[in-house]
């Protein structure tokens, strides 16, 4: 196995004994594994065993941030569309999410009863990885994000996951990434016939006690 499908180190938190469901939950750019830890008891799933799999990003230097290393998915060369996406760091980052959800399966989830999460990067990631899954998900989750390398999207994505439910939320304040280009991704992923739940909030690049609300009702309805 090469260095980048190595499976990542990850911050762990289950909500019941011998969980039947996991939820991998990948953080945004400078954060790390235990950034969405303290959301999970509020999510009120103590009834539903699950498995909350947080894994850390690997470090590397990102070059909207003057190239400081930093955990990040991948790197970010600027905040157009003519700057180019990191399709090798994109690449990287999905085969070690593949990595993660081999692991849930060796340990008993199938891949039906994973949800794919993420924030900010992390949710980029979730779309680009989740939606490529011959083996359908359980949902995928992308929280003030967007879909990276969408001009491939169409001939790369999996048929198969096509039925995957798909939660997105954002804020309509969002400095970081503006609210315009998750709505794109949503109304492109329509169009393809993906079943999009979309919230957003009059919130920064953050999240808030309504989404958390959302993001728990969704969870149930995918998991049971």
């Amino acid at each position: 196995m090469s260095d980048s499908a190595d499976v990542l180190d990850t911050v762990e938190v289950e909500t019941g004994a011998n969980p039947r469901h996991a939820v991998i939950w990948l953080h945004g750019l400078g954060a790390d594994g235990h950034d969405f830890e303290p959301i999970v008891p509020e999510l009120g799933l103590r009834d539903l065993p699950v498995r909350f799999v947080f894994p850390h990003a690997p470090t590397r230097p990102v070059t909207i941030n003057q190239g400081h290393v930093m955990r990040a998915w991948y790197d970010i060369r600027g905040l157009d569309r003519q700057s180019g996406q990191d399709e090798e760091g994109i690449g990287q980052s999905a085969a070690q999410v593949e990595a993660l959800l081999r692991r849930e399966h060796d340990r008993g989830i199938a891949q039906g009863r994973i949800v794919l999460a993420g924030f900010s990067q992390g949710g980029a990631i979730a779309l680009h990885a989740g939606l490529r899954q011959r083996t359908p998900l359980a949902g995928v989750m992308a929280l003030s994000t967007y879909l990276p390398m969408a001009e491939r999207f169409a001939d790369e994505r999996a048929p198969e996951s096509a039925g995957v439910p798909v939660f997105m939320a954002h804020g309509t304040a969002d400095p970081v990434l503006p609210v315009s280009l998750g709505q794109g991704s949503r109304d492109y992923l329509q169009g393809l016939g993906y079943a999009i739940e979309w919230h957003d909030y009059p919130m920064a690049h953050q999240v808030c006690l309504e989404e958390i609300r959302a993001i728990a009702a969704w969870l149930r309805r995918v998991l049971t």
